[in-house]
């Protein structure tokens, strides 16, 4: 296991990669940090990609991705990672895009379990009626993402902040 802590403008993240690809992308609090790291290339990549997309300037991810998860969870996180940058989606269309209205409360729990945050944009859904709910991260690190976003595409969107 290949791993790295960054700074970001939204706090620390843990980027974590197996030989096969990166496995987990998760926002940290000051003390869960561990001093140790080891990288490798595609840790290094991730953090170049990432860096890049804080700075504006690159709005897909190219990177190999290790999703470990049932296959329900791997076919809600390949929905979202076809989420266009700047662009939401609401839970129920993200279940009704997984062909069964009845699963939106699945397809919640899986987006909230999605272990490579920001590259598997979690945060490009949203509620119904446009709130934000849920997010592993927190939701001002939500709003902040999808604000970040919206700056740096042609998407006219406003996101209440609601807690």
């Amino acid at each position: 296991m290949y791993k790295s802590i960054i700074n970001s403008q939204i706090g620390l993240i843990e980027i974590k990669a197996g030989d096969e690809g990166i496995i987990s992308v998760t926002f940290l609090d000051e003390n869960e940090v561990e001093k140790t790291s080891s990288e490798n290339s595609l840790v290094k990549d991730c953090i170049d990609q990432i860096n890049k997309y804080f700075q504006g300037e690159l709005k897909v991810f190219n990177l190999t991705l290790d999703l470990r998860g049932t296959e329900f969870q791997k076919s809600v996180w390949n929905r979202l990672l076809q989420i266009e940058y700047g662009e939401t989606i609401s839970y129920n269309y993200l279940a009704e895009e997984l062909g069964d209205m009845k699963k939106v409360r699945a397809a919640a729990n899986a987006n909230g379990q999605n272990p490579i945050a920001l590259i598997v944009p979690c945060h490009r859904v949203i509620g119904s009626d446009g709130s934000l709910t849920g997010y592993a991260g927190g939701l001002w690190r939500k709003k902040w993402l999808l604000d970040h976003e919206a700056k740096f595409s042609n998407v006219d969107f406003q996101i209440d902040f609601f807690e």
